[in-house]
């Protein structure tokens, strides 16, 4: 009887346990669904701050930033923007995600004293709204290096030749070879599908890329480049509310009187993105990649530098990946540093290391393709790493030699030429002391005891000696 009770007892209070537990789980599962449809249906805008040229680090930040935004199923995006413009390839990665995006992405000018400068400006046509605030500008969308790589401010007209001046001033066309022009056309054919997307005056967008012209805010307004001017985000936001804007082909109406702005600030890797994709960092990170790995091949099993280098070379490496890097410009630099090392060991009066130096130089110069001053290698730092560098070669290498040019001190070689003592007298065979030990020996002449002999020869392990005048 009694144990049947137990069982009844232990039973119910197991039933109970799992009706709790079960109604614990619904209740979590409610509470998470709710909180995502909250989450899901609250009316928020992304704030992503683009401040500085658009290069790598930049694209992946947007790029993150438009994802996170349609994940998040928000309701609007602000690229706020201060840009002199950037790399060709960032920029159209951008504008594509751009375009893509189900979520309306304005972009804003803002503060005062800020441009959208070249890239900036396409980004501007390629968004759902473009705003700007007052003293403020853009335009100046002239390719720079009329080939893969650059897209910032245009060249200054007094470094073109007058003719060719003077023939862009009647037909309107820039001057100069087949590639420079194919380029202009791509790039004026690109900004004008983007202005015809949004009903925004392509004939100003054709001229800021042929003739790099600019406009104020209040201008870019009354010519039909952007939508509206506002002041702050909050008057940006204001004039938003019940603005229709077309976004997936689908018209959609604006509802920013009541929306909360979240601000997405970078993240470590996007930090980090930037540090390595800076070209001077780059390039020093593959020169301490490559000094690193010498190390551990020359020395086997130092580990350290073997491992630093590893990651350096991993780095520099991801960083060129990203980056317009025209690998000539690699290949020179390797040249260089086996031309220097060359030099060295097969002296040629200096033809050898002096053209390592030179072919070192021109290929840090051209290791990055693009005529953006940003995105160039600094020219005092490529003079110091290529003197550091020849310096670090040289010495190292002369060690080496002199360490070779030392004499023996092990082996057969060593015994040569080495001066002993005679352990007791004889004429013809006898033993020595030479370095500690004691070896047989066989003279020319009769030695005394205690008198110092030289070796000349080995025979075996007999050491052939010769008595050294003057000695008792």
């Amino acid at each position: 009887m009694s144990n049947k009770y137990n069982k009844a007892v232990v039973k119910s209070r197991y039933e109970r346990s799992s009706h709790t537990a079960g109604l614990i789980g619904v209740l979590s599962l409610a509470l998470l669904l709710s909180a995502t449809v909250l989450k899901a249906e609250e009316n928020r805008a992304l704030l992503l701050e683009l401040d500085g040229i658009i290069g790598p680090a930049t694209s992946d930040f947007l790029i993150r930033g438009i994802r996170k935004a349609e994940e998040e199923n928000a309701s609007l995006l602000i690229i706020r923007m201060n840009t002199p413009g950037g790399l060709d390839t960032s920029m159209r990665e951008i504008i594509k995600h751009i375009l893509a995006s189900p979520v309306p992405v304005v972009s804003y000018v803002s503060p005062a004293g800020s441009r959208a400068a070249s890239a900036g400006t396409y980004m501007m046509y390629a968004s759902h709204v473009a705003a700007m605030a007052p003293a403020t500008n853009l335009g100046a969308a002239t390719p720079v290096k009329l080939a893969p790589g650059g897209l910032g401010t245009p060249k200054p007209p007094e470094a073109e030749d007058k003719d060719a001046a003077d023939k862009d001033k009647k037909d309107g066309t820039v001057a100069g070879g087949a590639m420079e022009k194919k380029i202009i056309n791509d790039a004026v054919a690109y900004i004008r599908g983007l202005a015809k997307l949004y009903g925004r005056n392509a004939e100003w967008a054709e001229k800021a890329v042929r003739e790099g012209v600019s406009l104020t805010a209040e201008d870019a307004l009354n010519e039909g480049v952007i939508d509206l001017v506002a002041y702050d985000v909050d008057d940006l936001l204001k004039q938003l509310d019940g603005r229709l804007v077309v976004v997936d082909d689908k018209t959609r109406k604006l509802q920013t009187s009541d929306i909360k702005i979240e601000t997405l600030e970078p993240d470590w890797r996007n930090r980090l993105l930037a540090i390595i994709t800076n070209p001077n960092v780059a390039y020093i990170l593959m020169l301490l990649g490559i000094y690193g790995l010498f190390f551990e091949l020359s020395n086997p099993g130092s580990i350290f530098p073997g491992v630093i280098g590893g990651i350096c070379i991993l780095l520099a490496l991801y960083a060129f990946h990203v980056l317009p890097v025209d690998y000539a410009g690699v290949a020179l630099i390797l040249l260089g540093l086996g031309l220097m090392v060359a030099e060295l060991f097969a002296p040629s009066f200096g033809i050898l290391g002096i053209g390592g130096g030179v072919a070192f130089v021109i290929g840090s110069m051209i290791l990055i393709d693009t005529d953006i001053e940003a995105f160039r290698i600094s020219l005092p730092l490529i003079v110091v790493v290529a003197m550091v560098t020849a310096l670090f070669v040289f010495s190292l290498v002369s060690l080496a030699i002199k360490q070779r040019r030392k004499p023996v001190v092990s082996g057969r070689e060593e015994m040569i030429g080495s001066v002993g003592e005679a352990t007791a007298a004889f004429e013809d065979v006898g033993q020595i002391r030479i370095h500690g030990e004691l070896w047989e020996a066989h003279s020319k002449g009769p030695v005394n005891r205690g008198q110092r002999v030289k070796v000349y020869a080995m025979q075996g392990l007999t050491l052939l000696v010769e008595p050294l005048a003057n000695e008792e």
